[in-house]
């Protein structure tokens, strides 16, 4: 994975299966007034290296991707503040993704939460209609 190709071999293993098992990441977007706005989100790392995740229309992380893309991303469960790991980026409305429920590596990941919380994929998909693309640029660990 390009992202992670500066680290050492046992960081960039440690690194990459953080980014493709851990199930919450905490987006931070920017206000127009310049506060930063971070919200827990689902999120699916992909093998082209972008990030995917799905927002409810209307939400102010779209608002503020609308006016500045420039987000951050950082894992949750740091371990008291070690093995932190956060991505800085630019994100945009994907209005060429499928919908969260015919995305087969999203459903993987996140099924047990899905039906738990929604039900259905079908009914998560008809909430979480909005896709997002987050194109990182840096990672830091």
């Amino acid at each position: 994975m390009e992202l992670t190709s500066h680290l050492p071999p046992a960081d960039r293993e440690r690194v990459e299966a953080r980014l493709h098992q851990n199930l919450i990441a905490w987006l931070t977007t920017v206000r127009p007034d310049g506060q930063p706005v971070s919200v827990p989100v689902w999120f699916l790392m992909r093998q082209d290296g972008t990030i995917l995740l799905y927002s409810q229309p209307g939400k102010e992380k779209l608002r503020n991707i609308g006016d500045n893309p420039k987000v951050s991303l950082a894992l949750d469960v740091t371990d008291i503040g070690r093995n932190s790991v956060r991505i800085e980026g630019t994100a945009r409305q994907a209005h060429d993704q499928s919908a969260a429920n015919q995305q087969p590596a999203y459903l993987a990941k996140y099924t047990e939460r899905i039906g738990a919380m929604f039900g259905t994929p079908e009914r998560f998909a008809d909430l979480f209609s909005t896709a997002l693309i987050i194109t990182p640029t840096k990672l830091r660990t």
